[in-house]
């Protein structure tokens, strides 16, 4: 199996969705050692080369639709960011290592995560997202709030959250609106 090529690459009005490559590996380690980025995320060890080698076997993951990992670019293909899409199976999926830069334009969260849903409800015909964010999250807890997932559970480190397709398809027009206005 191979992601179909309109999951390869997504285009939204101001960034676009593609598939991570190994030569990324730089560019994302470099985010994931970043304090200013890194601090709701899981920590991340070794080199740039240990990078490329755990992307190169991630492929193994994408190209059996189990795993896409996106690097996030604005349309004149400047790197912004990262998100990841996992634990894709019966009908749902979990996304996060969702890191925006200082590079982002204007309502970068807002656009990426509609073009996220857009692989995971339209692409990949998925009826649920799950997710966590960590409590000290406040920035991320109050987008996804706003954006209207649903809090399941909670634990002392971690807000637990669903997100179901029919209220994606019923505020997608609204979430484009807002992006395209940029």
């Amino acid at each position: 199996m191979t992601v179909p090529e309109m999951l390869r690459r997504i285009e939204g009005p101001n960034l676009v969705l593609r598939l991570i490559r190994p030569d990324d590996a730089a560019y994302v380690r470099a985010l994931r050692t970043d304090p200013r980025y890194n601090a709701h995320l899981s920590p991340v060890q070794g080199t740039v080369e240990d990078q490329r080698r755990w992307i190169e076997g991630y492929k193994e993951r994408e190209a059996g639709l189990g795993e896409l990992y996106y690097v996030i670019e604005r349309r004149d293909g400047t790197r912004c960011g990262l998100v990841r899409l996992y634990d894709i199976k019966g009908g749902s999926f979990t996304w996060g290592s969702w890191i925006l830069d200082e590079h982002k334009p204007p309502k970068a969260a807002l656009e990426s995560a509609t073009l996220l849903y857009m692989v995971a409800f339209d692409g990949l015909g998925l009826s649920t997202a799950t997710f966590d964010v960590r409590r000290e999250n406040a920035t991320t807890l109050a987008f996804h709030r706003r954006f209207g997932a649903t809090e399941t559970g909670e634990t002392a480190q971690d807000v637990y959250f669903t997100y179901p397709r029919e209220r994606f398809e019923t505020d997608r027009t609204t979430h484009w609106t807002v992006c395209a206005s940029v």
